[in-house]
């Protein structure tokens, strides 16, 4: 199959019976062309199914597009596509796009896929870290690109940020179980590293010294390598002599592995999940929620912000979370 090249500039004023620049005029939307030419030059420009490059008279202008970026870990995780829709809502209210790329959650790819959406002028980057330092982003924020942190704070970065009460989260699920009798509360989290995992481990540690319970370590699996699934880290806490009566996820892949072993365990193990998750209602799964894509409209309205006021004062936001209380959060422990 023979594939047809695309319309250009000059096809578009040929078929008008027009000059170039006037076509490049009624593209610009300047005022110094008549409605009649306007009318013949954008009717040929339908039949030619052209298309102008406004990246490339963007950039020939030295400015920028219209185009917000958002780089995300992992696709496969549906947390990232719920901030991703906030984010898209916030910024169409303004007229302007969203450009989403990924790092496949690799440290190493961060810097090349933030530098190539940075080379393509786009007006705001919008990044949930993977890398251990964004420092390298400081040039263009300098230069006025706002660079807004979600999900976590960057490092070594002046930078907004928008992020959930992973700490208080936590704490509140553990105080919920504690509140009920139970001591013996397991913890898995994948990967260990990540800010929100060691806030939510904090939030896990704290509730339990409240109720005297210092020692947590035999009953906590914080595993960093990708091939340990939550299924295992589970069965390796229910395999303990002194085994957990309860036990709660640091996230919604944890919950998942959780939800797994535990549905038909007997005697059942208390769980609360932090992140909801598809189905959980109506499994009967405690949670720990928190409104996704208010995450997403927030960082969006923070970068909105910064363009509408380059010299707006950094600051940090935090989405609030709460505690849905479904059943398998409220399991007595044995007696």
């Amino acid at each position: 199959m023979t594939t047809q090249s695309r319309a250009t500039l000059a096809d578009v004023a040929r078929l008008a019976g027009v000059s170039s620049k006037t076509v490049s005029r009624v593209f610009a939307e300047a005022g110094n062309v008549s409605a009649d030419t306007r009318e013949q030059v954008l009717v040929a420009a339908k039949r030619l199914r052209f298309r102008p490059n406004n990246l490339a008279r963007s950039l020939r202008r030295g400015g920028v597009t219209n185009t917000v970026a958002f780089v995300i870990g992992d696709l496969t995780n549906p947390f990232y596509f719920h901030v991703a829709a906030g984010i898209e809502r916030e910024l169409a209210l303004r007229g302007l796009t969203m450009v989403l790329a990924t790092t496949d959650d690799s440290p190493d790819s961060e810097e090349r896929v933030v530098d190539a959406l940075i080379s393509q002028r786009v007006r705001a980057l919008l990044l949930i870290p993977i890398a251990d330092d964004q420092s390298y982003l400081e040039g263009e924020r300098q230069l006025g690109t706002p660079v807004v942190s979600v999900d976590r704070p960057a490092r070594n970065l002046l930078a907004d940020s928008v992020v959930l009460q992973n700490r208080l989260g936590m704490a509140e699920a553990v105080r919920s179980l504690t509140a009920i009798g139970h001591r013996k509360i397991g913890f898995i989290s994948n990967p260990s590293a990540m800010y929100t995992q060691r806030e939510r481990l904090a939030g896990y540690r704290e509730a339990l010294r409240e109720v005297g319970v210092v020692e947590t370590a035999q009953w906590e699996r914080l595993d960093d390598d990708p091939d340990i699934s939550p299924e295992l880290a589970v069965q390796s806490l229910l395999d303990l002599p002194d085994s957990p009566t309860a036990i709660v996820a640091g996230n919604n892949r944890g919950s998942a592995g959780a939800v797994r072993v535990l549905r038909n365990l007997k005697p059942p193990v208390a769980f609360i999940g932090f992140d909801d998750f598809e189905l959980a209602d109506a499994l009967g799964i405690s949670v720990v929620a928190y409104d996704t894509m208010e995450l997403g409209r927030t960082a969006a309205r923070l970068a909105l912000d910064h363009l509408a006021d380059p010299g707006a004062f950094t600051q940090q936001i935090e989405i609030p979370t709460r505690l849905i209380h479904r059943g398998s959060g409220e399991i007595l422990p044995p007696r």
